[in-house]
């Protein structure tokens, strides 16, 4: 029976925790914790402030943006997807802990500046153009923060950043829109007014239709600082601070450019959203699909490396680098394997992808000093799951490989090898030949083994 090669167990044996509180589940349970609390005192201040029926109609308009914009960050995250406990804690982040940072700081700052100043009005305008974006931004790039430290292998490049800033703001957002929806509810009760030209549909209109990728449009742009230093080498410390700190200004800048065209009336902000945020929006999110697509052809480049020692087969760079291919893939596994299969291929092309990314770290001097650690681990895992993976990776090669025009030989009318069932139209080219670019490996796993 083929097993993987051998490894030596790093020094030391498994590391062990000197304290207690430094044991994970300690750590995740503060957190949870903390997430907890953070949550049931929001939750108390905005429904104090709305009303429970205000909260309710809010909760209910608020929620429909949600599903939308954690799937499009999800579909951005589908060439190396992180765990989902990643994009838990960045909502739950977003929608608790920093609501509720800049729910308090903004109120005391703004309350604060209204006594200092006797001007309320004046308070209310300095709050929301250069006290919110501040607090709100900062609140929101602490889970990009605590992951970029914490979770460092899940966080390996821009993709990352943008999706776990977006999901962050995406949460925040979330409950912010309840506060709004749910006040501009309790103003139409008040008012008795209703239909289309209530404060309720056009706060709606504008924060639910018009602009629901605002506030993730922010704090993207401190994902991609945080992204790029990922990809710095580990000596290169100042531009590991720099980058995220420098995202971090550019989203409140943007951000109170934003608040501050609601005091330029009604068609300053229409002059904003039309010259500014659409074309800002249009421009990440072809920053994002571009490097999706980089990534696709980095793990083509990369992963034939591995063919040439056995650890994956001639096919397998080819499949791995396209999305359609991993889908059809993993459709086959769970025609002919079941659910568990098609789990299965999904965590080899994971690991696959983690593998062809730290491979082209290291070879462009930008690995950290557990590249080794970390490649064994990584082959280790793909060796486990090879059995499902294989046949459905090299069926989905098959399948989708470009077919290419062959030429028939001059005598192919005079019952050559062209009439005979040959090559003689388009066909799809044998592994070991263009497009996969790299021949079968002849290595035996067991050949080593001594």
């Amino acid at each position: 029976m083929a097993t993987s090669p051998p490894y030596p167990t790093p020094p030391g044996g498994a590391p062990r925790h000197a304290h207690w509180w430094q044991r994970p589940w300690v750590r995740y349970g503060a957190l949870i914790t903390l997430l907890a609390l953070s949550g049931l005192v929001i939750l108390a201040l905005v429904r104090e402030q709305t009303g429970t029926q205000g909260f309710l109609v809010g909760l209910g308009l608020a929620v429909l943006p949600v599903p939308l914009l954690v799937a499009a960050f999800r579909w951005l995250d589908r060439v190396e997807p992180g765990p989902w406990r990643n994009l838990l804690f960045s909502f739950a982040w977003g929608a608790c802990a920093a609501a509720l940072m800049a729910i308090v700081a903004n109120s005391f700052a703004t309350r604060w500046i209204a006594t200092a100043t006797a001007d309320p009005t004046g308070a209310d305008t300095l709050g929301s153009t250069v006290i919110a974006p501040v607090v709100e931004e900062s609140a929101k790039a602490a889970a990009v923060l605590l992951v970029f430290l914490f979770r460092r292998r899940d966080f390996t490049g821009i993709l990352d950043g943008v999706v776990i800033a977006g999901v962050t703001a995406t949460g925040f957002a979330f409950t912010e829109n309840i506060l709004y929806l749910g006040t501009a509810f309790g103003t139409d009760q008040l008012t008795g007014d209703s239909g289309i030209a209530s404060v309720t549909a056009a706060t709606f209109f504008v924060r639910v239709v018009m602009s629901p990728f605002a506030h993730p449009l922010f704090t993207v742009l401190t994902g991609i600082g945080f992204g790029i230093a990922a990809l710095s080498a580990d000596r290169q410390r100042a531009r590991r601070v720099l980058l995220p700190l420098g995202g971090l200004l550019l989203a409140m800048g943007v951000h109170a450019l934003w608040n501050g065209s609601s005091a330029l009336g009604q068609y300053g902000f229409l002059a904003v959203y039309a010259a500014f945020m659409v074309p800002v929006f249009g421009l990440l999110t072809w920053l994002a699909v571009w490097t999706r697509q980089r990534e696709l052809r980095t793990v083509r480049a990369e992963l034939p490396a591995y063919v040439a020692a056995g650890w994956i087969d001639a096919a397998e760079p080819f499949a791995l680098g396209s999305m359609r291919a991993r889908r059809v893939a993993r459709q086959y596994a769970r025609r002919h394997g079941g659910k568990a299969a098609a789990r299965s291929v999904a965590a080899y092309e994971a690991y696959a992808t983690s593998l062809a990314f730290l491979r082209h770290r290291g070879r462009i001097g930008r690995a950290g000093t557990d590249f080794i650690t970390r490649e064994r681990e990584l082959l280790l895992e793909l060796w486990h799951r090879r059995s499902a993976a294989r046949p459905a990776l090299e069926h989905a090669a098959r399948v989708t490989a470009p077919r290419v025009p062959v030429a028939a030989a001059p005598w192919a009318g005079y019952g050559g090898y062209g009439a005979y069932g040959g090559y003689s139209g388009y066909g799809h080219p044998p592994y070991g030949q263009p497009p996969y670019g790299y021949p079968y490996a002849t290595y035996d796993p067991d050949a080593h083994r001594s």
